[in-house]
C-alpha cells in the first residue's frame, strides 16, 4: 500500500461516514450538508439546499458561512475522497461533528435524492465573470441570479449612466431604460453613457448602443417616453426593482408610488452641486418591521426656490457618477440577497468635504401610502401637488 492509500484509510477510519439517505435525513434536522466540489461540477447538479462552498475557498469561508462549530456538517464531493481531507480540515478549525458523505454526488444522485442545478454559466460567460464569480458570496449561483434579473432604470442621464454601465458590466440580464430626452452637449460633461457624435440621437437608443458594446450578452430593452401615471404601472410591473436616475420631485413621488404599489424595491438618489443622497425604499422588504417609504422620508417637496434643478444649480460631473455607482452597487446586493443594503438608512455624500454621513430613517405610522392599515389611495397630480409646495 501506497502513502497515499494509507492516508485514506486513515482518514477513513478517524472521520466517520455517513450514507446519503442518512446524511438527508439529516439536513432535515440541524446538519449542514456542505458541498465542496468545484463550480463546474455544481452545474451538473448539486444536493438541493446544500451549501456550496468550493475545496479552494473552504478554510477560508466556512466559519462565515457555519460560525457555528456545534453545528453537525456532512461533507460531500465528487465520489467521497476529497470530502475526508476537507472534513479533516474542517477538525483542525474546531467543528466538532464532521462526518464525509460516502459515496460522494454520484451516490447521492444513485439514491434518488432531491437535487438542482444552481445554473451553468456558458465558457464565454464564466471568462467575463470570472473575477466576480470568484467571489464566495456570489459564485455561480449569484451570477446566474443576476442574468435573471430584470433592472429599470428610470432616466438614462446622470445617474443612471453610470449605474446602468456597471449592471451592465455585472452581467444583469434585462436593463430597461426610460427617457424621452435627446442628448445634448451640455449632456456630456457627466452623461457617460452618451458621446459627442449622438447629440441629437435619442438618450434610450444611445444608452443602448453602449451597453451592448460594452456586454452584447445584456438584453437592453427602451422605453421612449416619459414616465407618467398612465404608463409608470405598466413599465414598472415587468421589472423586478427600480433604480431612480430622475432629476425632479414630480418623478421621484410617482415612482415611490407605483414601487409601493407593486412592491417593487425603489433605488433612489439625487444630486445638487457637491453632495448626493442614497437611500432604499422597499417597505413589502424582508426583515423585522416595516421601512419607509419616500414619502415617509420627504411627506411633501420643498419649495421650488430651496430645490433648484441641475441647470440652475450646477452640479460638479463626477457626482452623479459616485452616487450612481453606488445606486448599482445596491441594486446588486438586492439582486443577490446579500449584505446590509441602504432600507431605513440615508446615506450623504459630501464631495468637498470627502465626507460620507448616514442617518437612520423611520417609517411613517400614518403614511397614506405605505403603513399597514393604509389601502392604496391612488395617483396623484404629481404637478400640481409639487407645484403647490412652491406655494405654501
Amino acid at each position: 500500500m501506497n502513502g497515499y492509500d494509507r492516508r485514506l484509510e486513515d482518514l477513513a477510519e478517524r472521520i466517520g461516514r455517513i450514507a446519503p439517505e442518512d446524511a438527508y435525513a439529516a439536513t432535515r434536522n440541524t446538519a449542514a450538508l456542505l458541498d465542496i466540489r468545484d463550480p463546474e461540477e455544481w452545474a451538473e447538479g448539486s444536493p438541493a439546499g446544500s451549501i456550496r462552498l468550493g475545496r479552494s475557498f473552504l478554510e477560508r469561508e466556512v466559519e462565515k458561512t457555519i460560525p457555528d462549530k456545534g453545528t453537525p456538517v456532512l461533507v460531500l464531493c465528487g465520489s467521497g475522497v476529497r470530502s475526508l481531507f476537507a472534513a479533516e480540515s474542517l477538525l483542525q478549525l474546531g467543528y466538532r461533528d464532521v462526518r464525509s458523505v460516502e459515496g460522494g454526488y454520484e451516490a447521492w444522485k444513485r439514491s434518488g435524492l432531491p437535487y438542482e442545478r444552481p445554473g451553468i454559466i456558458a465558457a464565454a460567460d464564466r471568462q467575463r465573470y470570472a473575477r466576480q464569480i470568484a467571489i464566495p458570496e456570489v459564485g455561480d449561483e449569484g451570477q446566474a441570479k443576476l442574468a435573471k434579473a430584470r433592472v429599470l432604470i428610470v432616466g438614462a442621464g446622470g445617474l443612471g449612466s453610470p449605474a446602468a454601465l456597471y449592471l451592465a458590466a455585472a452581467g444583469v440580464g434585462t436593463i430597461g431604460i426610460v427617457d424621452d430626452d435627446t442628448v445634448e452637449l451640455s449632456n456630456l460633461q457627466r452623461q457617460i453613457l452618451h458621446a459627442t457624435d449622438r447629440v441629437g440621437n435619442l438618450k434610450t437608443q444611445s444608452a443602448r448602443q453602449t451597453l451592448k458594446a460594452l456586454n452584447p450578452g445584456v438584453q437592453v430593452v427602451t422605453h421612449d417616453v416619459r414616465l407618467d401615471v398612465a404608463n409608470a404601472e405598466q413599465i414598472v410591473a415587468d421589472y423586478d426593482l427600480v433604480v431612480d436616475g430622475t432629476d425632479n420631485f414630480q418623478a421621484r413621488y410617482l415612482l415611490n408610488d407605483v414601487c409601493v404599489k407593486l412592491q417593487r424595491p425603489y433605488v433612489y438618489a439625487s444630486i445638487f452641486r457637491f453632495e448626493g443622497q442614497l437611500s432604499v425604499f422597499w417597505p413589502a422588504g424582508p426583515g423585522k418591521g416595516r421601512s419607509p417609504c419616500y414619502r415617509c422620508l420627504y411627506p411633501s417637496p420643498p419649495p421650488r426656490e430651496l430645490a433648484p434643478s441641475c441647470a440652475e444649480a450646477g452640479v460638479l460631473g463626477v457626482l452623479p457618477g459616485v452616487m450612481g455607482t453606488l445606486q448599482a452597487v445596491e441594486a446588486i446586493k438586492l439582486i443577490l440577497g446579500m449584505g446590509d443594503t441602504l432600507i431605513g438608512r440615508l446615506l450623504c455624500y459630501d464631495a468637498l468635504a470627502a465626507t460620507f454621513r448616514q442617518f437612520r430613517t423611520t417609517a411613517d405610522p400614518d403614511c397614506a401610502y405605505c403603513s399597514d392599515q393604509a389601502a392604496f389611495p391612488g395617483y396623484a397630480d404629481y404637478e400640481a401637488f409639487c407645484a403647490g409646495a412652491g406655494a405654501a
